[in-house]
Parts: structure tokens; sequence; C-alpha cells
């Protein structure tokens, strides 16, 4: 089925008209008329919402086999996330061929957003982050896009958005990967641990750095001090690790330099 007789069928099992449904995804009744005859097709940012207007998935919507689609998917982000550090325009292009076949999709559209400059296409982002907040029923992307877009915000200077954002994200106190690493075993737990422990180590040392300038701005030098040590610390004892190349690509010493650099210079 095309997908603008997909959409007429929902539309009619939900007894709704064309200028509801225009209504709903901002767009004109003369544009949903269109999509329904084949003349056009929605805009691919505007799919997930049309998606989810109807309580079904974007693979649904486009009469998708979901099970070959998710592994299609997968492989896809994987071969983009290759080039995301390196070429972030081929990641991108790897992407966008990716939404040509299977357009909408929340998890290519979640990738997507780590392959665009938050300031230079800053008026792209939020538009996208705010279409996946809305529409997509996987949190894990939600919430992903609600971080993006408050980290957005931030570097275009809205920052009395940037709380607001933040808040709609649930405070959990526990992550999947420290689950995995004290439940299962083996290999799983393993790989889990690993994963953790680098998010971890690199979390903690990000918030010792933050909480060390405050306390420095406010003239508390001694208190400052001792956190920017500790960091220092975390980071030194990191030049023992190794890298299981199957996750990483170096070691927490190796991709904090930076932060090494600037711990050194409020030292002095």
């Amino acid at each position: 089925m095309k997908l603008g007789e997909k959409i007429k069928t929902l539309r009619k099992q939900k007894n709704i008209s064309q200028e509801v449904l225009a209504q709903y995804l901002g767009v004109t009744f003369q544009a949903v008329s269109k999509w329904e005859n084949g003349t056009t097709m929605p805009d691919v940012a505007t799919i997930p919402a049309i998606a989810s207007f109807f309580g079904v998935s974007t693979d649904e919507l486009f009469d998708f086999n979901l099970y070959e689609t998710e592994k299609q998917v997968e492989a896809i982000c994987h071969e983009a996330y290759k080039y995301r550090f390196t070429d972030g325009a081929k990641s991108e292009k790897i992407l966008r061929e990716g939404l040509q076949r299977f357009p909408g999709n929340d998890i290519i559209l979640n990738n997507l957003l780590y392959t665009m400059d938050y300031t230079d296409r800053a008026d792209e982002v939020i538009t996208l982050c705010k279409t996946l907040m809305e529409s997509t029923r996987d949190d894990s992307v939600k919430y992903d896009a609600c971080r993006i877009l408050a980290s957005c915000y931030k570097e275009n200077g809205h920052d009395e958005l940037v709380k607001p954002t933040l808040e709609i994200i649930p405070e959990i106190y526990f992550t999947k990967l420290e689950l995995m690493a004290t439940l299962l075993e083996g290999e799983d737990a393993y790989e889990a641990a690993q994963k953790q422990k680098n998010i971890s180590a690199e979390d903690l040392i990000d918030m010792l750095i933050i909480t060390g300038k405050h306390l420095l701005a406010q003239g508390e030098r001694e208190k400052a001090l001792s956190q920017l040590r500790i960091a220092q610390k975390i980071m030194d004892a990191f030049a023992e690790d190794f890298v299981e190349t199957k996750w990483f690509k170096a070691t927490v010493y190796e991709y904090t330099v930076e932060q090494r650099k600037e711990i050194e210079s409020l030292l002095q």
C-alpha cells in the first residue's frame, strides 16, 4: 500500500476529516488531500507526527516488516557512526540515504542530529528535536532529543529555554548498563561494565571540573582546588587502563586531554 493510501485508510478508520488531521499537523487540508491522492509526499520531519497521531510506528505507516526494518536501520546507523567523528558530511549522507528507504524512521532521525552543527543549523536541529519529542514512542529517542535541544539552546544563547527543556527528562538514578553489569554474567556483564566504567569516569571528571569552577567563581579557592585535584587524580589513574577496541577507540585518559589542560590552567 502506498503512503497516501495508508494515511487515507487510517484517517477513515479514525473517522476524522482531512481538516482535523491537517490542523493537528500544522499543514493545510489541501496538503493532506495531495498526500492521499499520491500527488505529493509529506515532509520527512512530518512523518513521525503522522504516525504518532494514528498510534502506529513509522514502519507500520509504510507497511515495512518491523523485524527486517530494525536490522536494516541498525546497519545504516552503524555504518554512519563509523564516520560521525571523522567525516560528518559522509555520516549525514548515509543517514539521508537511509531516510529515503525508511522515511521518518525515529532511530535514523535521532542519529542524524549528531551530524548537525548546533550553531550553523540551529533551526533545523530545533525543529527535528521538537518533532521527535512530540511524535516518537521510543523514550530513549525522546529524551536524547531533549538533551540535544537543550544543548542547542545553550550554544545559541537561549539560556532561558535550557532548564525547562531539561526538566522534561525524568531523573533516574541507575542505568541499563549498571543493571546489566550487576545482574548478567560473563561477556554480557563485562561489556556493560566496561562501557559504564568509561561513561561514569568521564561524567565524574566533568562534574568535578564544573564544581571546581563554580567554587573558584565564589571565591572558595581551597574547596575548588580540592575538586580539581581529585579530577586530575582520576584522569591520571586511567593512564594505566587499556582499550577494548571492540567498543572504544581510546582510553578515558586519552579522551580527556582537553580537560587535563583546563585543570592545569585552573590550578595555576
